[in-house]
């Protein structure tokens, strides 16, 4: 018996390091565990130890005879990935921890409270001369964990338990609903901590640049997930959920996840922490009918295998793909048909054509995938009526160009998904053209290419830009550990003039209503409670005012 790797899996790695036999893949220490879409594990060399399964901590691994039917699909998928890789990339070894100063203590502020920031806090708080004061600027920590993963992803939530086990140590602070920036400043910050390291991720959308961005009913996925994940900034945002067909311009994993929230079935997501208010508008909602656009081909499609393949499981709604949009370039089918290309970007070709495939019923919902095409204008008199888009087509050099041939989508709802990008971070040196921080090693640097500056650090999406998942963020955040663990050990951190325990009475001086540990295990224990009373995971309390109200001592969460 093997054990098989599901679609919840969140790449940190966990499996790995338990692994006796090196059977799950890529590794941390191979190139492609960067851009991995999930993690593998070879049937012909697993053992059956069941190691994996206790340490994954999003509860996607399974032996091969205990899979639902809606997971049986993972074992090829799992064994397809070693049609062009092998085993002996070896395990990933820790690198030896540099031997800390036993009579000095450092001090570390982390800005952010998503995985980069709480993979690398995990790692700082082991050493116990090193404490760690989190700051955020809501009052519930997890980042996009809690306000980006699918309500319906449930699985992959189960990472916050990694979290949770850094959050309970002595030497780990929260400083939540504190904006930085606001309530302190980034030198005030500097003037009490030897080391700060910021991992505030890339919270704005990229535009299309196209005429109509700006009409009603046209808006960007970032505000449209956040919003029906209950986070507090967007809980009063009205969308306009009308019309029967939606069109969301991009394919990665989020275009697919607002593709699905919008026509999946509301008693399942009733199950769900989606926001109430969200719920109540999707039940409302008369879109049966949503299109995926993407300018490339199936072959460059930017979702995952397990994603993609998790559209298939939704009842009622029917996967619509037509054969002639499934158009390779040359040199991919000239690979697909001798059996060298990609065995993940084979699998990609081989799902989209057994979905083209499959049988079509009148009364179900359609998710439609449209490749190579380009979005030209959105039309409209004072709201979205409908998007033209361009066709392009694959050229002998394997780039996507543009043809000819122009059409008309009518829809009442165009959402982009086409990426997120990174903000300037007050006092911080910041790269406008990759709209990140520049750094080396995690260390920030003045400009690009410029010189390190002492005690400052970046990681996650506002160090690299808005790519990879939570296994990527994991190795982000640690290598932004060992770096400071190291500029500690050699004793080139600068040393702050003040002590750090003022902070609370400081940002209370200046309006923050600060949440410690304590007030979030409130605000965790009675969106719990709530949950349970309907059947749910949590229910998620969407304004600042009631998360505040839950974290106080005799507050009615409400």
């Amino acid at each position: 018996m093997a054990h098989v790797i599901t679609r919840p899996c969140c790449n940190d790695g966990s499996c790995v390091e338990v692994c006796p036999v090196n059977c799950i893949h890529p590794t941390p220490d191979e190139d492609d565990f960067l851009t991995a879409e999930m993690l593998y594990i070879d049937p012909a060399t697993c053992i059956d130890c069941g190691a994996c399964i206790d340490e994954c901590p999003v509860s996607a691994i399974y032996p091969d005879d205990q899979l639902d039917a809606c997971d049986e699909p993972f074992l090829q998928i799992n064994a397809d990935y070693y049609r062009d890789h092998d085993v002996d990339g070896g395990l990933a070894h820790p690198a030896r921890t540099p031997r800390l100063p036993e009579d000095r203590a450092l001090s570390v502020a982390v800005i952010g409270a998503g995985p980069a920031a709480f993979y690398a806090a995990g790692e700082l708080t082991k050493r116990p001369q090193i404490s760690v004061d989190m700051y955020d600027r809501l009052p519930t920590p997890y980042g996009l964990v809690r306000a980006g993963v699918a309500p319906d992803h449930a699985k992959t939530k189960g990472v916050e338990g990694t979290f949770a086990a850094a959050e309970r140590r002595a030497n780990f602070t929260y400083h939540l609903n504190v904006d930085v920036g606001t309530h302190i400043t980034h030198d005030e910050l500097a003037a009490r901590y030897g080391a700060i390291l910021y991992a505030v991720g890339a919270p704005h959308d990229r535009h299309l640049d196209i005429p109509g961005e700006e009409l009603p009913g046209s808006f960007p996925a970032t505000e449209f997930v956040a919003w029906y994940n209950g986070h507090p900034a967007y809980a009063d945002r009205v969308f306009a959920l009308t019309g029967d067909r939606a069109v969301v311009v991009g394919n990665g994993n989020v275009a697919l996840d607002v593709a699905r929230i919008l026509v999946e079935d509301e008693a399942i997501l009733a199950t769900t922490d989606i926001a109430d208010h969200a719920l109540a508008a999707l039940r409302d909602s008369s879109i049966r009918e949503v299109v995926v656009l993407g300018r490339r081909g199936i072959e460059h499609a930017a979702f995952t295998n397990s994603e993609f393949l998790s559209l298939g499981d939704l009842d009622g709604v029917d996967i619509v793909i037509e054969p002639e949009e499934l158009a390779l370039s040359e040199a991919a089918r000239a690979a697909l048909d001798d059996g060298s290309l990609d065995s993940t970007i084979a699998t990609k070709i081989r799902l989209a054509r057994e979905f083209s495939t499959r049988p079509r019923h009148d009364e179900n919902k359609r998710i439609i995938f449209r490749f190579l095409t380009a979005p030209l204008e959105i039309m409209g008199d004072g709201e979205v009526t409908s998007l033209r888009c361009l066709r392009n087509a694959y050229t002998a050099s394997g780039a996507a160009a543009p043809t000819s041939e122009t059409f008309d989508i009518d829809t009442s709802v165009v959402v982009r998904s086409v990426g997120y990008r990174g903000r300037p971070i007050p006092g911080i040196p910041f790269d406008p053209e990759r709209n990140v921080v520049p750094s080396k090693d995690s260390r920030v640097t003045d400009g690009p290419g410029g010189p390190v500056v002492p005690g400052l650090y970046v990681a996650g999406w506002i160090r690299r830009g808005p790519t990879g998942g939570i296994g990527r963020n994991r190795m982000c955040g640690e290598q932004a550990a060992a770096a400071i663990i190291a500029d500690f050990a050699d004793d080139v951190l600068p040393v702050p003039e003040l002590d750090a325990g003022d902070v609370a009475d400081l940002v209370a001086s200046r309006g923050a209503q600060r949440v410690d540990l304590a007030g979030w295990r409130r605000i965790d224990a009675a969106e719990r409670a709530a949950g349970r009373a309907q059947g749910r995971r949590r229910a998620k309390f969407v304004s600042v005012e009631a998360l505040l109200a839950a974290s106080a001592e005799s507050g009615a969460a409400g």
